[in-house]
C-alpha cells in the first residue's frame, strides 16, 4: 500500500491509558491527525492470554487500517510485548508499526550511569520477559529486576490514586528488597506516568524514573522523518474510539489526555 504523509497515525491500548502516549505524540507532532482506539471492552490486557491479546491487536489494527492510518502505535506494554512482532510481520507491506518498549530499552542502554534497573508492569508484560531478553541481547552486563504490579493499572483507570490506599499499594510493590539499590525504575505500563509523582515520594531521589511516553513520541517522529511521512498540515480532527462506553471512561480521559475529548463507540467485536 502506498503511504502518504497526510494519512493519520493510529494508536491503540487496552483502555484509555494509552492516551498518555497520544498526548505526547500530539504535542510533539501537532500536524499529525490521530485515530485512537481504546479496547475498554477487554481491559485490562495484563490478565489476558497471549492468544487473546494477539486476536484483539489484529482486529484493532484492521480497524485502524480501515481509517487509512500510515502508522500504528501499540500504546500498551502488554500488547507490545505479545503482539508487536506479530503485527509488524503481518502488516510489513501496509503500515509502520511501533511498540512502546524498544524506544525505552534503547534509551536505557545508552545511559552508562544505569547499572541496575527495576521494571514494574502488568502480569503479562513481566511474564513475557521482553525487557529482560532485549537487555540481555543488547547490554548483558546490565542487572535487571522485574516485578508484576497487577493492581496499579485498574487502580489508575478508575482514577483511584494519590490517596492513602494507593500509597499503601505502591509501597508494598516499591519497597521490594530487590529494588533497594536500583539506579533506574522503568514504568512498563502507559498508565503509570500518571502516578510518577506518587512513585517519586517512595523511591530514593537518585533513582531515575523512566516511562515510555516521550521516548515513544521521539521514535515515531524519527521514523516518520526517515520515510518522508511527517505531515506538514493536519488533515482532520483527532478521533477517539472505545469498544465499550461508560460515562466514567469519558470523565477519566481528561486525566490521561490532559484535555477534554469526546469518545466514540466502535464495537468492532459485534460480528465475532
Amino acid at each position: 500500500m502506498k503511504l502518504n504523509k497526510h494519512q493519520p497515525i493510529g494508536i491503540f491500548d487496552s483502555g484509555i491509558g494509552g492516551l498518555t502516549v497520544a498526548n505526547a505524540v500530539s504535542k510533539l507532532l501537532p500536524n499529525e491527525q490521530l485515530i485512537y482506539f481504546g479496547d475498554t471492552a477487554h481491559l485490562p490486557y495484563g490478565e489476558k492470554s497471549p492468544r487473546a491479546i494477539k486476536q484483539y491487536a489484529y482486529m484493532i489494527a484492521d480497524f485502524l487500517l480501515e481509517h487509512r492510518c500510515k502508522a500504528i502505535v501499540i500504546a500498551c506494554n502488554t500488547a507490545s510485548a505479545i503482539a508487536y512482532s506479530f503485527l509488524k510481520e503481518l502488516y510489513k507491506e501496509d503500515v509502520i508499526v511501533f511498540s512502546v518498549i524498544d524506544p525505552v530499552i534503547h534509551g536505557v542502554i545508552q545511559d552508562d550511569t544505569i547499572k541496575k534497573v527495576g521494571i514494574i508492569g502488568t502480569q503479562a508484560t513481566i511474564k513475557s520477559n521482553v525487557y529482560e531478553n532485549r537487555f540481555k541481547e543488547l547490554k548483558p552486563e546490565l542487572e535487571v529486576i522485574s516485578l508484576a504490579t497487577p493492581l496499579l493499572a485498574p487502580m489508575i483507570e478508575a482514577g483511584f490514586y494519590n490517596n492513602s490506599t494507593s500509597e499503601t499499594i505502591l509501597r508494598s510493590y516499591l519497597e521490594h528488597d530487590n529494588f533497594s539499590d536500583i539506579d533506574a525504575l522503568i514504568l512498563a505500563c502507559t498508565h503509570y506516568p500518571l502516578i510518577k509523582d506518587d512513585i517519586r515520594k517512595i523511591i530514593k531521589a537518585e533513582v531515575k524514573i523512566i516511562d515510555n511516553i516521550d521516548f515513544s513520541a521521539r521514535e515515531i517522529e524519527l521514523e516518520l522523518k526517515r520515510y518522508y511521512l511527517l505531515s506538514d498540515k493536519k488533515a482532520g480532527e483527532n478521533r477517539f474510539y472505545v469498544s465499550d462506553y461508560t460515562e466514567s471512561f469519558e470523565r477519566t480521559t481528561k486525566i490521561f489526555y490532559k484535555e477534554q475529548i469526546h469518545l466514540e463507540l466502535a464495537n468492532i467485536w459485534k460480528n465475532t
